[in-house]
This record gives structure tokens, C-alpha cells and sequence, in this order.
């Protein structure tokens, strides 16, 4: 049996951020690699019906043990990190008996994990926790949720008396850039629900999501000699600089929690003669996600009229929706997860998920997928880190799941 840690210290190793910018699926070698890595690790616990298809999507069986009629459970997780911070040359550190004081990822740069500013901390007191050197981000989101459902299929290999019917997994490409579910094969993946793994903290059971929108704001702009602009030069900074101040202060992602909805700007870059803005539009409520994009689109509209039409081009898109949609008549699924946690000693934490995960679209698409925690915590950046115990739990929840 491999510990949950070490196959998850292994998988951290493979970098694998997603790029938004290339048309392949995966939209990066590097996923691929990986998925090869893991058709073998599957293939070698014991896994049936190991398959790599063509856009790097894995999948694999465990066969049923039981003669009882039951349904075919997934597990699904997404094999590539985001593309917000470094995944190359990871350098995990691990604490051991975390004091709930501050951690210093870098004495070098001065980079502290510290509970003051992130107090989900002093939850894992007492925990070996695995974080980053303070140089790239961990890939707990998702190789956390990887290496626990493998260590729960190699779990019930090693364990016949614990009866369950066919369980399906499938590993995903590009979540974190929107694309993961959108070649996933439901029908060849042929389970009755399922559930990701790619929550944060040691309890988090999540059947509602952002609604999501993806922007991409261009603007044209005209670059003369500043000496002899007057009447002449369209400064694309300037004017991209304008047209972001025009956005709500108060709805952003520093100043929202809860059910409350924002306008992210991702990134801003350019030049005079060119400028990019992009925003993620998120709200749980789908009359007030469709108020933000009209607020876009009208905004654009007025600049447009301002500066001259073609000036601003605006590309908008819907990227998922809310599955507690899907999910509100199907909460037996919720349920049994919520069992599961308490059979296991887990007090579950139900709330909506800040984010999307694969489910979201999954469940849209025909396979009803709650969302559960992995044990980690700050995805995305230098200051990601995971529970080792939480880890575990994880695990014992999955089988727990799957137990008859």
C-alpha cells in the first residue's frame, strides 16, 4: 500500500499547468506525460479497463465485488495545476506537528505562511502539513484528489471484504483553464453519479457553484509621437485604465464571500497602440450573473461611443453554471457523502464552492457530481498547502463512499 502523501509528493514533482492560449487538448505536453505516468500507476494496483484516449483524458475500473444490483459510482480529479503561478520545479517542504504559529516558506525572500493572514491555519494544529518553498504553487488543486482516490481503489484491492459495485475514475485535462469537461465521454465513462475530489479544507461537501463567465476585453488604441498627440494619439492603457475603474469597487474577490458574486480582473497588459483586459464574472444567482455581463456589455457599448466605434472588441462567454440546479433532485447522492464523513469521524462542512470544479459541467452533461474536500487550503499561489492527515481522511471518506 503507498501512502497517500508519498504518491502525492511524486505527483507534484510532473509539472503541469494548463495554458489558455494553445488550441490542443491537453492544452499542454506536460499533462499528457502525466497521464502516462498514471495509466501505469493504475495499471499496476490492479485497475481494469485502463485507458488514455486521445485528449488525455485517463479512466479505469474497479470491477464490483458483490452480487447485489448497485449503481456504477465515479471519482473524478484534474491533473493539471493553474496557470496563475509556476508549477516547474516544485520543492515541497513538510511540517511536521504544525504549532499554529508562522511557517517561513523562504527566509530568502521573506515568504511566511502565516495564521494571521490565513487563519484556516490553526484548523490543522497539531497536523503534518505539506506546503511550498515560496517559489512556485503546491499542486494539492488537484494532484491531492489524484493520489486519494488511488489510494482508495489500491485500499480496496487490498481489502475484498469490503464490498462495493463497479466503481469508474477518470483523471481531466485542464480544469483550471475551463476545459476539462468539455471532450470528457459520459456515455464511455458510463457511471450513475459521481464525485470530484478537488475541495479545499477536511470536511467541505459542495453541490452549488459559480455561475461562470470568461471576458476578454480588447482595445485598439493609436500611437503617435506624444510630442504632437493632441487630437490624434488613443492611448489603449490609458483608456483600458478608464474602463476598469468604471467596474463596482466592492465587488471583487478581496471584498465578497459567501453567496455574493464578483467581477475579477485578471490580467491588464499592453501598450498604447494595444491593450488586454480579462475578468471572471461569478454568481450564484443566475438573474444577477446575467445583470453582470449586460453590465459589460453595456459598458463597453458607452466607451465604444466615446472613443469610436471599433475602438473596444468584446469577447464573452459563459464557462459553467450552478449544479445545485442538477443537484437539488438528486440529494441522496449529497447525502451519502454526508454519511460517509460522519461514519468516518468527519464533521461535514456543507457550502458552496467559490470556484467550479469538473462536476459543475459534468453535471450538466448528464452525470450528477457533488464536489469533496482534498485537505488543502490557498490553491493557486505560494502559500498553497495540504494536511497530510486531511489527506487521509479523504481517502477514508472515498471508501467509505464506496462501501455497500
Amino acid at each position: 500500500m503507498t501512502n497517500v502523501a508519498e504518491r502525492f509528493l511524486k505527483y507534484v514533482k510532473f509539472p503541469t499547468s494548463s495554458n489558455e492560449s494553445s488550441p490542443t487538448c491537453p492544452s499542454t505536453k506536460n499533462q499528457l506525460e502525466f497521464a502516462k505516468y498514471l495509466i501505469s500507476e493504475c495499471q499496476t494496483i490492479g485497475l481494469e479497463e485502463v485507458e488514455l484516449d486521445e485528449n488525455g483524458y485517463v479512466m479505469a475500473t474497479l470491477p464490483s465485488n458483490t452480487d447485489k444490483d448497485v449503481e456504477t459510482l465515479g471519482f473524478i480529479a484534474h491533473m493539471d495545476t493553474s496557470p496563475d503561478m509556476s508549477g516547474e520545479n516544485i520543492q515541497p517542504k513538510m511540517i511536521k506537528n504544525y504549532n499554529g504559529e508562522d511557517i517561513v516558506l523562504n527566509e530568502e525572500k521573506n515568504i511566511i505562511l502565516s495564521p494571521k493572514v490565513f487563519p484556516n491555519l490553526k484548523k490543522y494544529t497539531g497536523h503534518t502539513l505539506i506546503t511550498t518553498d515560496g517559489n512556485t504553487l503546491l499542486g494539492a488543486d488537484d494532484k491531492a484528489g489524484i493520489a486519494e482516490i488511488l489510494t482508495a481503489m489500491e485500499y480496496l484491492i487490498a481489502h475484498p471484504e469490503i464490498k462495493h459495485g463497479k466503481i469508474r475514475i477518470a483523471f481531466t485535462p485542464d480544469e483550471e483553464i475551463g476545459r476539462g469537461a468539455d471532450l470528457f465521454d459520459v456515455q464511455k465513462f458510463a457511471a450513475d453519479f459521481a464525485y470530484t475530489i478537488d475541495g479545499g479544507l477536511l470536511g467541505e461537501l459542495q453541490y452549488e457553484n459559480f455561475n461562470a463567465a470568461y471576458c476578454k476585453i480588447t482595445i485598439n488604441g493609436q500611437n503617435v509621437h506624444p510630442g504632437t498627440a493632441k487630437e490624434k494619439m488613443k492611448n489603449a492603457v490609458r483608456i483600458g485604465t478608464e474602463l476598469a475603474n468604471l467596474f463596482p469597487n466592492e465587488e471583487i474577490p478581496e471584498k465578497t464571500d459567501g453567496y455574493e458574486g464578483f467581477f475579477h480582473l485578471n490580467s491588464f497588459n499592453g501598450n498604447v497602440e494595444k491593450a488586454e483586459l480579462t475578468y471572471l464574472i461569478r454568481d450564484f444567482d443566475m438573474t444577477h450573473f446575467k445583470q453582470r455581463k449586460e453590465f459589460i456589455e453595456d459598458t463597453v457599448r458607452m466607451m465604444n461611443e466615446r472613443y469610436g466605434q471599433g475602438t473596444i472588441h468584446l469577447d464573452l462567454r459563459d464557462q459553467y453554471y450552478n449544479m445545485k440546479e442538477r443537484l437539488e433532485s438528486k440529494m441522496d447522492i449529497v447525502n451519502r457523502a454526508f454519511n460517509a464523513m460522519k461514519a468516518v469521524g468527519i464533521e461535514p462542512v456543507v457550502r458552496p464552492i467559490r470556484g467550479g470544479t469538473d462536476g459543475a459541467r459534468l453535471s450538466f452533461m448528464g452525470l450528477p457530481c457533488p464536489n469533496l474536500f482534498t485537505g488543502g487550503d490557498n490553491f493557486h499561489g505560494k502559500y498553497e498547502y495540504i494536511s497530510v492527515e486531511a489527506m487521509e481522511k479523504a481517502v477514508e471518506v472515498i471508501v467509505k463512499i464506496a462501501e455497500i
